[in-house]
């Protein structure tokens, strides 16, 4: 078949790693072309290659057979090529239709003015070739992040782009919402666009994909059909290694109750939610994506407030805490969002471990740094955060090496009780069994974790027991062991 797009021996290095060594890839043309890897395989980099945001230090890139000489992010849209992003670029107070048409804008031929009337209709036009049902001139901002992200294939389409890569775009949908992307990126091949689809999901590349590439550490492993491949296959290319047990076993048993939520309420997110945990326990909190999950935890650790409700550690009642009370009295939050919740990215790795215990390292009321950069690098041994050093900048890590950076700020706090949102979101296979590890570590040490999951798998695996939640309010408390996937589903979505 027709290639496109093909990059041969593509190599690029940055102060101190080699971010590609000699990679190759081809897109056909109406092909769907999945890339998987870990965090930190390349795929990043790749991509910004692709778009012209970097320059490759050799190889070369061919378009339709010949030399393209992408060297901009200008050059690569105007040979047809669109990146798509899990976290949406946009503005959020502008029109769909200005967003669409941002940079090349429609303007009436006399007084060179805005011509509004044509981007609304063209914008429309192009939702509709997409098959969605809102209208061009919504606000951003009141958009679900699925339909953002049709609003930015939307404007790939605009510019008449014929490759559009999609990173990561199903990160943060609910199952119906992949469905809904699914079906639109089908249409794209239909209509002769080729996609480079990048995921972590194994099922993102069996709904969609043609072919899938598989890179690791910098380097290109192979390339497959994907009626070729299954689950194991895939993990062994990914990590270079068999993995036997997914779900690491624990030995340890629950000991007494360490704390407990009751009655629990807030107007408009969650109604008398109740649960208990215990020391060395893992108990999972899920449900369907808007269940009221997420609110449930951020008003524990007193990110929001609650109208009702008690919240009891070790026999001691906590009235409305605060985020910096919550800690205090070891209760420790790793949020959904790192980047914009979990991290400074700005700052140093080392900076971001010890930040939740500043005071463990005061010195005469400066900061102790030999202390700190001593207790982040063994923390950073201990996780396996992969960095040059504690000093690098926290924004230059891959996904799972910034989510054992979080995980690295809750030890260095005495907790007792540490709340887990969705702590793989976003992470390959291998950084999943690191924190699974690590999850499993900290409850033998007498931790008590409330892990919230979507993923039905992750919850059978890891948790001791199961609370579900359906609009707000608790549907089902399970005792994991004997519990089925669709036993946890109908008690989502039962009515």
């Amino acid at each position: 078949m027709e290639c496109v797009l093909e990059l041969k021996h593509i190599s690029k290095t940055f102060p101190g790693v080699i971010a590609l060594n000699d990679v190759h890839f081809e897109l056909r043309r109406s092909e769907i072309h999945a890339l998987m890897g870990e965090n930190g395989a390349g795929k990043s980099t790749f991509i910004k290659i692709i778009t012209g945001v970097h320059i490759p230090d050799g190889g070369e890139i061919l378009m339709d057979g010949r030399a393209a000489g992408i060297k901009t992010p200008l050059d690569a849209q105007a040979m047809g090529i669109a990146a798509i992003y899990q976290h949406v670029t946009c503005f959020p107070d502008l029109s769909v239709a200005e967003n669409i048409f941002m940079g090349h804008e429609k303007t009436t031929s006399s007084f060179r003015r805005m011509d509004w009337k044509t981007m609304n209709r063209k914008a429309q036009e192009l939702l509709d070739q997409l098959g969605v049902n809102f209208d061009a001139r919504s606000i951003m901002d009141s958009l679900s992040v699925a339909q953002q992200q049709i609003v930015e294939i939307a404007k790939a389409l605009s510019v008449n782009a014929r490759i559009i890569i999609m990173d990561e775009p199903t990160a943060a949908l609910s199952s119906r919402e992949c469905e809904d992307l699914y079906r639109i990126t089908r249409r794209l091949k239909a209509n002769g666009n080729s996609v480079i689809f990048i995921s972590h999901r194994f099922e993102d590349m069996y709904n969609l994909a043609d072919r899938v590439t598989v890179f690791r550490d910098g380097n290109y492993v192979n390339t497959w059909n994907v009626s070729e491949v299954d689950d194991h296959k895939m993990v062994v290319a990914m990590v270079g290694r068999e993995i036997t047990q997914f779900f690491p076993r624990r030995t340890t048993v629950p000991g007494e109750e360490i704390f407990r939520v009751g009655s629990f309420s807030r107007t408009g997110y969650f109604r008398d939610v109740g649960f208990s945990l215990r020391k060395g326990e893992i108990l999972a909190l899920t449900g369907l994506v808007g269940a009221g999950r997420t609110e449930v935890c951020e008003a524990i650790f007193g990110i929001t407030s609650y109208d009702s409700g008690t919240i009891t550690l070790e026999g001691e009642t906590l009235d409305h805490p605060t985020p910096a009370a919550a800690l205090k009295k070891g209760i420790g939050y790793l949020p959904e969002d790192r980047l914009k919740q979990g991290l400074v990215l700005r700052w140093e790795i080392a900076k971001n471990i010890t930040l939740p215990a500043l005071n463990r390292f005061l010195k005469f009321y400066w900061v102790d740094r030999k202390k700190e950069n001593e207790t982040a690098r063994e923390l950073s041994q201990k996780l396996d955060i992969k960095a040059q050093s504690v000093h690098d900048k926290v924004s230059i890590l891959s996904g799972g090496n910034q989510q054992k950076v979080i995980v690295a700020k809750l030890l260095t706090a005495d907790m007792k009780v540490i709340i887990l949102d969705e702590p793989t979101k976003g992470v390959d296979v291998g950084a999943k069994g690191a924190i699974y590890s690590i999850m499993n570590d900290l409850v033998a040490a007498g931790y008590g974790i409330v892990m919230v999951s979507s993923e039905m798998p992750e919850v059978l695996g890891m948790s001791d027991r199961i609370v579900v939640m359906r609009d707000g309010r608790v549907s089902a408390s399970l005792e994991t062991r004997g519990t089925t996937q669709e036993q946890i589903l109908h008690a989502a979505m039962r009515e």
